[in-house]
C-alpha cells in the first residue's frame, strides 16, 4: 500500500440490504447485510461473479437503484453523513461532486447525439459554474489527463467515432470533471483487449495519485483486483463473505468461494495468456 494511503474511512457501508419484489416468487435480496469500508486514498476491490450483487451495491451508494428495487436496511455513511436519508437535492450534489461513477458500458453512458465537447463543456458549466472559455480549456485538460492524444480531435468526435478504450477514458474524464473524492469504476476493463485493459488500470493508478482519489473498483476478474487494489471484499449472493488486505486475501483466502474463484482464475489464465498479475505495484 502506498505510504500516502490513509486508513481513516471515507465511505462506510453497514448492514446494507437491497431487495427486489418478484412476481410469484416473493422478494429477491440482491444485497444481503453487506458491510464495506473505503479509506482515504485507498483502492478497494469488490469482486464476485456476475449476478453476485456488485453493481447493485455500487448503485445503492448514489441512490441509483431503479424501482421497484429499494434499500430496506442499513447505512451508507459518507464522512458520517448517511446518504440514504438525506434529501434528494443533497444526494444530487453528492453525485459527481463527491462521488462519481464510471458505468460498465462506457460508450452507452455517453449521449450518442452530442459531440464529446458539448457533453463535457456542458457538465463543467453546469456543475462548476465555468464560462464557456474556461470550460473548453478544462475539457481539453481533462482529456489530456486521461492520456488521449489530440484532445481537440477527441472533443470534436461523436461517441461512436471512438474506440472502446477511448470511450472508457472519456467517461473517466467526465467522472473527474467535478473533482470527486471517490471514483466508482464498474468493470472498467470489460470488452477491452488485454493491452488496452492494462493501460487503463495503469491510468487509474496514476489518477489516484495525481487527483488524490479513493477508488471502488468492481470486477469479476481477480487479475484486475490484484493489479490495482490495496484491499478487497469478496461478494457472493449479495453477501460480503471475505474482506481484507488484497495480497493476503488473494494469496491466503479463507472462504471456499474465494478459493474457488482463485482456482478458476488460475485455470483460465493460460487460455487468456495472461495470468494473475504480480501484487507488486
Amino acid at each position: 500500500m502506498p505510504p500516502t494511503t490513509d486508513r481513516r474511512p471515507l465511505l462506510t457501508i453497514r448492514n446494507l440490504t437491497v431487495e427486489f419484489p418478484t412476481k410469484g416468487h416473493g422478494t429477491l435480496r440482491a444485497v444481503d447485510g453487506a458491510d464495506l469500508e473505503i479509506g482515504l486514498g485507498e483502492v478497494h476491490g469488490l469482486v464476485g461473479e456476475s449476478g453476485s450483487g456488485k453493481t447493485v451495491l455500487a448503485l445503492s451508494i448514489l441512490r441509483l437503484v431503479d424501482p421497484p428495487g429499494r434499500v430496506t436496511h442499513g447505512e451508507i455513511l459518507w464522512q458520517e453523513t448517511n446518504l440514504l436519508v438525506i434529501p434528494e437535492r443533497e444526494i444530487i450534489q453528492v453525485r459527481g461532486q463527491d462521488i462519481a461513477m464510471v458505468f460498465q458500458n462506457a460508450p452507452g453512458s455517453l449521449n450518442p447525439a452530442l459531440r464529446i465537447q458539448k457533453q463535457l463543456v456542458g457538465l463543467l458549466r453546469y456543475r462548476r459554474g465555468m464560462s464557456k472559455a474556461e470550460a473548453r480549456y478544462e475539457a481539453s485538460r481533462l482529456i489530456g489527463a486521461v492520456h488521449l492524444q489530440e484532445p481537440e480531435r477527441v472533443l470534436s468526435s461523436y461517441p461512436h467515432e471512438l474506440s472502446g478504450g477511448m470511450a472508457q477514458r472519456v467517461a473517466i474524464a467526465m467522472a473527474l470533471a467535478c473533482k470527486p473524492r471517490l471514483l466508482i469504476a464498474d468493470e472498467p476493463t470489460t470488452a477491452l483487449d488485454v493491452r488496452v485493459a492494462a493501460q487503463l488500470l495503469d491510468l487509474l493508478r496514476e489518477l489516484r495519485e495525481s487527483f488524490g482519489l479513493s477508488i471502488l473498483l468492481i470486477s469479476h476478474d481477480l487479475g484486475v483486483i490484484a493489479r490495482l487494489c490495496d484491499s478487497v471484499s469478496v461478494i457472493h449472493a449479495g453477501q460480503i463473505i471475505e474482506r481484507g488486505d488484497a495480497e493476503e486475501v488473494l494469496s491466503m483466502p479463507t472462504h471456499p468461494y474465494t478459493k474457488a474463484l482463485l482456482e478458476a482464475a488460475l485455470v483460465l489464465a493460460p487460455l487468456q495468456k495472461t495470468g494473475l498479475p504480480s501484487m507488486s505495484r
